[in-house]
């Protein structure tokens, strides 16, 4: 692994951890070049899944595009990259165990908003008004409403 710092090759494995959700490996690093210590994160390289968009097109899938979508609607909010990483991970096990190797971006969109609402409800309205595609403010105010309507 490249030291990220002053780009060495010869970086050492301090220690290993088994992620949260059992499918990730956490790994500590040392680099012996810079005394630079970093953190990386090891799980499963899903090859062959094809999305299956909105208008029947099919393309393979991309985890960045998840990680983008994410990102934007969790933009200034306290919300860090390893829990965002959390929730991919945890997107794509549920939708391995619920599809073989076609997942319809419908699945996609509802996985990540039903994650986004258990964490934070600003993030969760972001990334729904572009994934829901509000015509006007009255839905925008009808799923803030919703929203307000399950936490009493």
């Amino acid at each position: 692994m490249r030291c990220p710092k002053c780009s060495t090759n010869d970086t050492r494995v301090v220690d290993s951890r088994i992620g949260k959700n059992c499918y990730t490996v956490r790994r500590r690093r040392h680099c012996p070049e810079c005394d630079y210590r970093f953190n990386t994160i090891e799980e499963i390289h899903r090859e062959g899944i094809i999305v299956i968009k909105r208008d029947s097109r099919r393309e393979d899938f991309d985890r960045n595009k998840i990680l983008t979508g994410i990102r934007r609607a969790c933009e200034k909010r306290p919300i860090d990259l390893e829990q965002i990483n959390m929730i991919i991970s945890n997107i794509l096990i549920d939708l391995e165990n619920e599809f073989d190797v076609e997942i319809p971006s419908k699945a996609i969109g509802a996985k990540v908003m039903t994650n986004l609402k258990k964490i934070d409800q600003i993030a969760y309205v972001r990334f729904a008004s572009v994934y829901k595609d509000f015509r006007d403010l009255s839905e925008l105010a009808q799923e803030i409403s919703n929203l307000e309507l399950k936490n009493e």
